[in-house]
């Protein structure tokens, strides 16, 4: 067969036969009487199989030890393939969600791809201060990837720049919403943390959904975020929760500020008192979480919590009566 019905057949090209020729790969193995290359059905098998190891992205080298040298073994060679291929696979992922990230942004201009590109190097570089500079500089101007901010958020270690991502998240209204709401539902409870976190700095009734989504869920320490934004915003319904950490010693502090927020905003001071009350009353109430929960009524308005504090003035546990008579002291000065 010469080399024109060879290419026809085969979809290799004339040029890439005489090449494949010119390297020894395939040599024909006749001669026409007027000196064309004649192909055997052999040489075409031979073909054939360059053509499937080229395919699985051997060089043309690689295919020549496969064919001709039998000592030649694929297991490493196949290995090595396989560990270039998932390279250029990442690579071109990472590429696709660059360019992805800079589509969705919508930028106007060459100059705006230009800074959200610098951005996008910014947020994955290995200095903690050129990431911090990166989410610090985001809402200068351009078209912001919200989709990389909340990236860099969830997967953010350093405190410094998580602060300042949050920031830029919450300056860069509620388009990230949807993917925080993924990371609470993450298998791993520190991105669930900076989920919850991030959420609770951007404004807006979709973020407060998610608090209050969040506010039912397993994990304490979401819960225990949620309820201080929700404190902070006014949601009542964060009562509860609130209380739980006041008794629980976990971040009672702001708890019992969040409360007395909540008590002095939307008036259910008398609310509020009744249920740290119940809870001084409950038998298995441990003798610093009763100390934490007096302390708690401090700055809660009205006469329910007075009456609350004159009672536990003379309470058998003396840090309690003491802590209950000096805040008395403090109110009836105020």
């Amino acid at each position: 067969m010469l080399i024109g019905d060879v290419a026809r057949r085969s979809g290799v090209s004339a040029r890439m036969l005489r090449h494949y020729d010119s390297l020894g790969l395939v040599r024909p193995t006749g001669r026409t009487g007027a000196g064309y290359r004649e192909y055997s059905g052999e040489d075409i098998r031979r073909i054939f199989h360059i053509e499937s190891l080229r395919s699985l992205g051997l060089s043309l080298r690689d295919v020549g030890r496969a064919l001709d040298d039998p000592c030649f073994t694929p297991s490493d060679l196949v290995g090595d393939l396989i560990r270039q291929t998932r390279e250029r696979i990442a690579a071109e992922t990472d590429l696709l969600t660059r360019l992805r990230r800079i589509g969705a942004a919508e930028p106007a201009g060459w100059e705006d791809v230009l800074q959200i590109v610098a951005l996008l190097q910014g947020l994955g570089a290995k200095s903690a201060d050129r990431r911090q500079r990166a989410a610090l500089s985001s809402v200068e101007g351009a078209p912001v990837p919200v989709e990389a901010l909340v990236e860099a958020a969830l997967s953010e270690t350093d405190p410094n720049v998580a602060g300042a991502l949050r920031w830029a998240l919450a300056r860069s209204g509620d388009g990230g919403l949807e993917l925080l709401a993924e990371g609470l539902g993450s298998p791993a409870a520190e991105v669930r943390e900076r989920a919850v976190r991030c959420i609770a700095e951007i404004p807006g009734d979709g973020a407060t959904t998610l608090l209050r989504d969040a506010l039912t869920g397993p994990d304490l320490v979401v819960r225990g975020y949620a309820a201080l934004a929700l404190g902070e915003r006014g949601g009542a319904d964060a009562i509860p929760a609130l209380i739980d950490m006041v008794v629980e010693g976990t971040n009672d502090v702001d708890a019992a500020d969040a409360l007395s927020a909540l008590a002095s905003r939307l008036a259910p001071a008398d609310r509020i008192a009744v249920r740290l009350v119940d809870r001084l009353a409950h038998g298995g109430v441990e003798p610093s979480a009763r100390l934490r929960l007096t302390q708690a009524l401090a700055d809660i308005p009205g006469t329910t919590a007075s009456r609350a504090l004159a009672d536990l003035s003379h309470d058998e546990d003396r840090a309690v009566a003491l802590t209950a008579a000096y805040i008395l002291g403090i109110r009836d000065t105020r």
